[in-house]
């Protein structure tokens, strides 16, 4: 399978780049905005490409070309101001979930954010992040394609334990973001989550038996 990792230059877009190219049973493409992201990855033996999400659906659909599934896992970061948020997070994935429908493209998974399909678990402070994220969603499912939306915990900088809990709606817990990653390229090849959602978060079962058990 094809892959483009969108947001590839994040942190869990990193991870999930790496574990592709050691999966071997997929090929991996990283979609970047900057020239020295791209030469960065290539040097690393992984194609890129170079696309901004601020621009064109025309120019992320030409990224597309060939790929059998897309992997969203961009962001515009806390150091950002709002309207980032609504361009990157909203408009940009929204971009990106046209583009996927006019290439053809069938798959397309999803790093949302938990408690994005719960206005009433929403900070003031989050307010606009978790709207961004809910509008995404929401296009997502109304869409054609082929999607899975994970909706991962308070996300933590430390070694994954590959063991997840998935659910519904799930307490507000946090995940390591390696964990989040392993679980991304895992789903890829689980037909049993196909236009499902679900929150994400660590837990006592090992990745692939959870994603196993999803009827």
């Amino acid at each position: 399978m094809n892959v483009l990792v969108v947001g590839a230059n994040g942190q869990i877009g990193k991870m999930i780049v790496e574990k592709l190219q050691k999966n071997k049973q997929h090929n991996v493409q990283a979609m970047v905005r900057k020239d020295n992201q791209v030469e960065d990855f290539k040097s690393k033996g992984v194609e890129a490409k170079l696309a901004d999400l601020e621009g064109s659906v025309v120019d992320i659909q030409r990224t597309m070309d060939g790929v059998d599934a897309v992997i969203f896992s961009a962001g515009s970061g806390g150091s950002t101001g709002y309207d980032k948020t609504i361009l990157i997070d909203l408009d940009g994935a929204a971009k990106t979930i046209e583009a996927a429908e006019k290439a053809g493209v069938k798959r397309f998974i999803m790093v949302s954010s938990i408690a994005s399909n719960d206005r009433g678990k929403w900070s003031e402070e989050m307010k606009p992040y978790m709207a961004a994220k809910y509008y995404a969603d929401q296009m997502l499912e109304k869409s054609s394609l082929d999607y899975t939306i994970f909706r991962p915990g308070m996300l933590e900088n430390k070694p994954g334990t590959g063991k997840i809990q998935l659910g519904k709606e799930t307490a507000i817990k946090s995940i390591p973001r390696e964990d989040v990653a392993s679980t991304i390229v895992s789903a890829l090849d689980h037909s049993n989550l196909s236009r499902k959602a679900f929150d994400l978060i660590s837990g006592n079962t090992e990745i692939k038996e959870a994603l196993d058990q999803i009827e």
